[in-house]
């Protein structure tokens, strides 16, 4: 016997801040609970094992400062982001931290047999009890044709009569519910709680809560009905926000999970020593995304090229607006400005992803916003 207590071997508690795993408590002056979305970026110079160790720095100083959660994003064919695999990468950051959520900002749920997902995560809430979150999403994560790569077909299964349908089928693998009848009723994902079923079984039945994320109305308003948690990317969908979130509101309807609506946003911001030096380390995320969205996607570059590099006009107004969404400046700046789009969007929780060339330059900006909020 390993000496556990009954307690620890076989507890149904749900853990979590708030007794249900989602809801945090702000730390020091925060208007609401901050949280980090590491996009696990590779910049210029960089390999992608500097990334994953800035990525294990950044959540363990995240833990050690009072964010809530820890949640990586899943893209595909991108040399600038190291998170292909969350599942991975949460595994290694859950051996490195020890209270902080860890989950995914998120799976994109079409790109994966749902069974796969529901293996996965299982394994990690064995390694993590009680601290893992799924997020999941419907876009692919990448162009059409990586998608189609990925899903060894060229139909992709993105549309409204498609992710519902996958989305139950994942929750039914999760709870271990398939009906009597199903063709899958006597497939289970393990680890899951049909171990706590099964002869001499103590596994706890707790499962990592379900997040549905978003950029548009239509995951908002999918997560409302069901009762969901909402996670919507403000970060590269600002004028969409407000409306995404009244509509997730106006659909919310109480479950299981949760009593009433809790939506989280994501916010692109960075804080530095100096405004200047705030600005020279957003312009490599702006210029990095203008690659991108180009169809030059790269590593991200380095401060001196950003600064150096000559912009078209259109270009110039791409990034213009582009920064427009990215809090950034001084701590004092960073944290007004967070208190401000909190206030305005009635967010229950701001998750910050910090896009700049180098580990150094993300992890100080996250001290200097814990240290404005006193956390």
């Amino acid at each position: 016997m390993s000496g556990e207590s009954d307690h620890t071997r076989g507890s149904d508690e749900t853990p979590g801040e708030g007794g249900d795993g989602i809801r945090g408590a702000a730390a020091g002056s925060a208007p609401v609970p901050l949280s980090v979305l590491d996009l696990v970026t590779v910049g210029a110079g960089y390999t992608a094992s500097d990334a994953v160790r800035t990525a294990v720095g950044i959540a363990r100083t995240a833990e050690r400062r009072g964010f809530h959660r820890y949640w990586v994003a899943e893209h595909h064919s991108m040399p600038g982001v190291a998170s292909s695999s969350p599942a991975v990468l949460l595994a290694h950051v859950a051996a490195h931290t020890e209270r902080i959520r860890l989950g995914s900002g998120g799976v994109m749920l079409p790109n994966h047999a749902p069974l796969v997902i529901a293996e996965q995560f299982g394994t990690l809430e064995a390694m993590a009890p009680g601290r893992v979150d799924l997020g999941l999403g419907r876009a692919p994560g990448t162009d059409g044709a990586t998608a189609a790569a990925l899903r060894r077909t060229d139909r992709l299964h993105e549309g409204a009569e498609d992710f519902p349908q996958q989305l139950a089928e994942l929750t039914r693998f999760l709870d271990d519910s398939f009906p009597d009848g199903h063709p899958y009723a006597a497939i289970h994902a393990v680890p899951g709680p049909v171990q706590a079923t099964s002869p001499g079984g103590v596994q706890s039945r707790h499962r990592p809560p379900l997040w549905l994320l978003g950029s548009s109305g239509f995951s908002a308003r999918l997560a409302g009905s069901l009762g969901l948690p909402f996670a919507f990317a403000h970060h590269f969908s600002a004028a969409n926000t407000l409306p995404a979130l009244d509509l997730y509101r106006a659909s919310f309807r109480p479950s299981a999970v949760l009593s009433e609506p809790y939506a989280l946003i994501g916010v692109a911001a960075l804080a530095a020593d100096e405004e200047r030096e705030a600005r020279r380390q957003v312009m490599t995320g702006a210029l990095a995304m203008l690659r991108l969205r180009t169809g030059r996607p790269g590593l991200v570059p380095g401060p001196e090229e950003a600064e150096a590099y000559r912009f078209g006009e259109l270009e110039r107004d791409f990034v213009d607006n582009w920064l427009g969404n990215v809090v950034h400046g001084t701590p004092d700046a960073v944290r007004q400005g967070l208190d401000d789009l909190a206030k305005r969007t009635g967010a229950d929780e701001l998750m910050i992803t910090a896009n700049a060339h180098g580990g150094a330059a993300r992890l100080r900006s996250y001290e200097l916003i814990a240290d404005a909020y006193g956390m």
